[in-house]
This record gives structure tokens, sequence and C-alpha cells, in this order.
């Protein structure tokens, strides 16, 4: 029968035949309670010290050591997707997660050193095809979107595209060409409606009219008096306006594969496709980098499982329980055997003090005179 509770706030139990009082113990529930208590820290701001209410923050150090072991993974569900946000978030470590977002959620994720085809392939191996893929064009995206999801139409991110133009010709050109351009990647994500774009696309047909034959211009070393640092050695011509045509290049290159407007496209427009990641920008990888920065100083393995945390904490059905229940522990590491040195013999040749040598410690005064 119930006896009250102790000071903890348990629950006391009394045999009404003996009169023994105790408390059940649970190892399930107190695991599970601590494992929140770890997260509660993690996905927050506070320090160690604060969590435990100590000045140095040992105690808890010492009970939430076994939850780094855990490693929460995303399920596959199978679900398909119409519109599927992904981006690269980079760690300062070396590391670099590639992830997947719909509908606010995340779906799926991948570490990899760097965001090479074959990461974004084992990322896009985990989803079916959606319908429409909103990205930044990341190095050897597009070649894994074209071997795994094919049929899918792509959206390609419009401040990211305005960045680019933006290393390439500066916000403070010089020129009236590069000023132009510059006006033209302003206007990207004013673009809202059909009629909007048809305006830009004009305008971008303009720009090419007055300033295409720049792009195209070449300077020869025989005849140049200057020689620019990026050119090699053996290189006898360049193209003389080169950033100008980079950044022309970056906006003509988007356009003429489809990638710009998709989003206004009349098919998809029950979707509602965004025009940008700012979505998963400001949703996913902001978050991350201010936890990081919050818990700065942790060990590289330690920043993976906050980041792995975070991602399945904001999938559609996160239940971190599952994961405790799942997780097998690891075996503990045998202890060191105790080093013992060799029986090298008798000495042969020694160091050490011999009285049959003459050499050894005298008391007294015998032998002083």
């Amino acid at each position: 029968m119930k006896n009250g509770r102790n000071k903890a706030g348990n629950q006391r139990w009394k045999c009404p035949s003996c009169g023994a009082s105790s408390v059940r113990k649970r190892a399930d529930r107190s695991k599970i309670f601590t494992l929140l208590r770890f997260i509660d820290w993690l996905l927050g701001k506070n320090s160690q010290a604060d969590a435990d209410g100590t000045q140095s923050g040992r105690s808890f150090r010492r009970r939430i050591a076994w939850c780094w072991e855990l490693r929460p993974k995303i399920p596959f569900t199978g679900v398909v997707h119409d519109v599927v946000e992904i981006d690269g978030f980079n760690l300062r470590t070396g590391w670099c997660i590639l992830t997947a977002r719909s509908a606010g959620n995340v779906v799926a994720a991948q570490w990899c050193a760097r965001e090479s085809q074959a990461a974004w392939s084992e990322l896009f191996k985990r989803l079916p095809e959606p319908i429409v893929v909103v990205c930044d064009g990341g190095p050897g995206m597009h070649a894994a979107l074209k071997e795994h999801w094919p049929n899918a139409r792509v959206q390609r991110c419009l401040v990211h595209l305005q960045r680019n133009v933006r290393k390439y010709v500066t916000t403070r050109s010089k020129t009236v060409a590069g000023k132009a351009l510059w006006g033209l990647a302003l206007k990207l994500t004013r673009v809202k409606t059909n009629a909007d774009a048809a305006a830009w696309s004009k305008l971008l047909i303009e720009w090419e009219g007055a300033f295409l034959h720049l792009t195209k211009e070449r300077s020869y070393r025989k005849t140049a008096a200057e020689v620019p640092s990026w050119v090699r050695a053996t290189q006898q011509w360049w193209y003389t306006h080169q950033r100008l045509r980079s950044g022309y290049q970056a906006i003509r290159r988007v356009s003429d594969r489809g990638h710009l407007f998709t989003f206004l496209d009349k098919e998809l427009t029950h979707l509602k496709v965004p025009s940008t990641t700012n979505g998963i920008e400001g949703g996913t990888n902001s978050p991350m980098r201010l936890l990081l920065l919050h818990h700065r100083g942790m060990t590289e393995e330690h920043q993976r499982r906050l980041i792995e945390w975070w991602l399945y904490l904001h999938t559609e059905h996160p239940d971190p329980a599952k994961v405790l229940a799942e997780h097998v522990a690891q075996p503990p590491k045998p202890a060191r055997p105790a080093l013992s040195e060799p029986d090298p013999g008798p000495p042969l040749y020694d160091t050490g003090l011999s009285a049959e040598e003459g050499l050894w410690l005298r008391a007294g005064t015998a032998g002083n005179a």
C-alpha cells in the first residue's frame, strides 16, 4: 500500500503484513529521465554547471556520460514528398551534414567530408523521387540529381544565385555593364508572378544586346601591356572581362537549364514551391550554428551528436525513448594489462657500488689516517 513520499518526492510503499517500507526503482525510467535532461541541456544554451546547479557540473557530466553513445537515426518511411529542400552545413572540424527538408520537417541527413556527387547520391537513395527540388546548386549536386531523381523539377535558390553574381561583379562595380548586371541580379528576388518573370527576362535580353560582346573580348599576351596575376604562365590569351563573363554565365547557365522560375509554373501552383532555400537556411542551418556557438569547445564527436539529435528531434515523429530502447550498450573496455619488464638476470656490467671494488660506503674513522 502507498506510504507517502520520501524527501526526493518518490512514492514510498509499505507491506501491510511485515510493515517494511521501500521505494521501487525502475532503471528504465531513470534512464529516460536522464536522457531527456541531457537533450534539454544539449539543445539549450545553459552550461553544464547551470544544468546541474553546481559550480563545476561534474556530477552532471558523470550522469550523462552514457548518453553520448546514443546515435539517433532518421528512419526511412518511404513517404513521397512533393517538394524537398536540400542544403549542406559545414562544421569547422571538417565534417559536412547534407540535409533534406519537406513541409518544415527533416526527412533525411547524410554525413560527408564535402558536398560531392557520391555524398549527395547517398542522401538521394534514402528518399523517393519528389516532384520539385529546391537547392542552391552546390558541387556534385546536379550530377547526383540527374542520376537518382532524373524526373524531378529543380528550382534554383534565387538568393544564392544573386550572391554568385555579387561574388564576380561586386556591389560597387566601376563599369556600366557590371552595374547593370548587378541591378539585374537584385531584381531576381523581386519576381513574384509570371508577368514579373517575363519583364525580368526582357531586361536580360536587353543587357545581352548592349554588353554581351564584352564577355567575348580577348586579350593576348604578346600585345597586352599588363598580364593579370591569375593568368597561367603558359596561357597565351584570356578573356578581357573575365569577372563580368563569369557573373553573366552564372545567370545564363541557370536560365538555360530551366531552373530559374520553376516556382511560377502553373502546374505546380498547388504545391507552393519556394523560390529560395531560406526555409532550410533559417530553419535548420542557423539553429545548428547557434547551438554550436552556445556549446563551443565540444569535441568533434560531441558536435556530431549535437547535430544528430537536433535533426532527429525535428523530424515528423521523434521518439527519444525509442532511440534508447534500440540502443545496444557498448561493452566496457578491458583493463590495460600491467606493464612488466623481463628479468634481466645477473648484472655483468653495472653502475652500482661494489665492495669488491673498494667503492662501498664506509662509516667511522678507519682508514682516514
